[in-house]
């Protein structure tokens, strides 16, 4: 080491504390990687499962709806197919819910 030199290094340029540094940091951003990448994927089917329940309780209501709406204005039974449509829509998204809900988030 000069005395000359501001970082404290030896002569080389590269210090020996750097090389085990390098080493260390290294290994701690492999670790991280691995442990972002096991982070990642595990819960990755819970969260479709969710999404696909979130799925099921708007557009199983809203499909009904929309159907028995558009059924009820070509024959003129208003509001009876509607509510008919809107009842079957739910029962049938709390149906599927059930389903996925008995599916293992593995």
């Amino acid at each position: 080491m000069t005395q000359d030199d501001p970082r404290g290094l030896p002569e080389g340029g590269k210090g020996e504390g750097l090389s085990s540094l390098d080493e260390r940091l290294k290994a701690a951003r492999n670790a991280e990687a691995a442990r972002k990448g096991k982070a990642a994927g595990k819960p990755r089917k819970g969260y479709n499962q969710g999404s696909r329940v979130l799925t099921e309780l708007i557009a199983g209501p809203a499909g009904g709806a929309i159907i028995g709406w558009l059924i009820d204005r070509w024959l003129g039974t208003s509001p009876w197919l509607l509510l008919v449509m809107l009842f079957s829509g739910t029962v049938v998204a709390f149906r599927n819910i059930y389903r996925i809900s008995n599916e293992r988030p593995e």
